[in-house]
């Protein structure tokens, strides 16, 4: 399969994924519509794929904000909940994957679909540390 066809088929494969998560047709509690898919990697071959995964950041009635006089070394801090949320949505979605594959196969009319693998990306997360590291030096 030439590249062009191979990164088509990979968009293709986000675009149905996703579609699927947004529209709640993934019934798993930990799989919520603020999950999104940020790319797809599949095999020359299309035996597998690996899917990842980001949320979007906390929303305000999901993890309630700490009072103002409490200790910050109650609880996890936003960033490490955002994180265990992305894991626990990761797995989700593995939990569900061949549910998923066989929406995608419909969808798609292949002769293979893939093997789906969730994985949980942390990469925009910690571009947005790195930036902010960045600023901070600046200031």
């Amino acid at each position: 399969m030439d590249a062009i066809r191979h990164k088509k088929l990979e968009e293709q494969l986000r675009e149905e994924i996703a579609s699927l998560i947004l529209s709640g047709e993934v019934k798993d509690p930990r799989v919520g519509p603020f999950v999104s898919v940020t790319r797809v990697e599949a095999a020359r071959d299309l035996s597998a794929a690996k899917v990842f995964v980001s949320i979007f950041a906390l929303v305000s009635d999901e993890v309630p904000a700490a009072p103002a006089g409490a200790s910050a070394g109650q609880g996890k801090s936003p960033v490490d909940e955002e994180s265990a949320r992305l894991d626990r949505a990761a797995e989700g979605l593995n939990r569900a994957a061949g549910y998923i594959q066989a929406q995608v196969g419909k969808r798609l009319r292949t002769r293979l679909t893939p093997k789906l693998v969730f994985v949980a990306d942390h990469g925009i997360k910690e571009g947005f540390e790195l930036n902010e590291r960045i600023k901070g030096l600046f200031t």
